[in-house]
């Protein structure tokens, strides 16, 4: 046959890893660049070489980037720079907390629900299918109302919607490993149910939560940054990406000092994308470890 009928080479599965260690390598060197600047930027301001991002600079707005304010200032007279870095942490903060509570309530929902079964599992599937169903942005603004603003309350309306997520993949891990030769002889010598979650359920179910965490991780930016821009974020006084976006929408109207919102912008698009690559790539991994 000649070579020029030769059909086109597929990937083969050997060469499907390196595709998803390049994506993690991508992924986990944003994260980390953004994880640097978070414990980055009170150390640069301590020494002199940041601003503050809550301080007036006087007779200083609408000025476009230059060496002496790389970012610019807003219409305000904010630095830019400054208000981007310190919105990182800001960012790290939220996201950290909101999918560390959800993954406490969900994790053990799940497990409980997926052994147990019966009455309270059945309750526990429709209470978590009603709330996976509303619109995760739309449920986070609701919660946002109630317990106000502040980066533990934001937090707090941010997770509510990734507990279903956890609980229906924990769930449904424990209904499959639970009739697992294993965890049977467990119970048949006795185990009692705290022992049999934890010792022999546990880290047979969990193989999928390192990926939703990421994913759910990027996905907690972009809604932190939509309750920024509805006022319903963080406090004024914290330097926050949807804040400062909600800030630059007027100016941005006139084209005027477009550099306040595309920075911060940027920096929100960023991160996020390196927090997907990253747990795409451990999906990826995860799934041929699995196969």
């Amino acid at each position: 046959m000649a070579l020029t009928n030769l059909p086109p080479r597929s990937l083969s599965f050997s060469e499907r890893p390196s595709l998803s260690l390049q994506m993690m390598r991508v992924g986990a060197f944003l994260t980390l660049m953004f994880v640097g600047i978070a414990v980055l930027a009170p150390v640069l301001q301590w020494v002199g070489w940041l601003q503050s991002p809550i301080e007036f600079l006087d007779n200083l707005p609408h000025q476009p980037p230059s060496a002496a304010h790389w970012f610019g200032t807003t219409n305000l007279g904010y630095d830019v720079f400054s208000r981007t870095l310190y919105g990182t942490q800001a960012a790290i903060q939220v996201v950290i907390l909101a999918t560390a509570l959800s993954l406490v309530i969900g994790v053990p929902l799940g497990m409980v629900s997926g052994y147990l079964g019966g009455k309270l599992d059945r309750v526990l599937l429709f209470f978590m299918d009603t709330i996976y169903t509303l619109p995760g942005l739309l449920l986070s603004v609701t919660l946002a109302f109630v317990v106000g603003r502040g980066v533990l309350n934001a937090a707090i309306a941010i997770s509510i919607a990734y507990v279903p997520q956890y609980y229906r993949v924990v769930r449904n891990q424990t209904v499959s490993v639970k009739t697992e030769l294993f965890v049977e002889a467990a119970q048949a010598m006795g185990a009692s149910t705290w022992r049999v979650l934890s010792r022999y359920l546990f880290l047979n179910v969990i193989q999928s939560v390192p990926v939703l965490f990421t994913l759910n991780a990027a996905d907690a930016i972009l809604t932190l940054g939509g309750l920024g821009f509805l006022g319903l974020g963080l406090p004024d006084e914290v330097a926050e990406w949807g804040h400062d976006l909600r800030q630059a929408l007027d100016a941005l109207s006139t084209g005027e000092i477009w550099w306040t919102a595309f920075f911060p912008g940027f920096a929100m698009t960023l991160m996020v994308v390196g927090l997907s690559l990253l747990g795409e790539g451990l999906n990826e991994l995860t799934e041929r470890k699995v196969r």
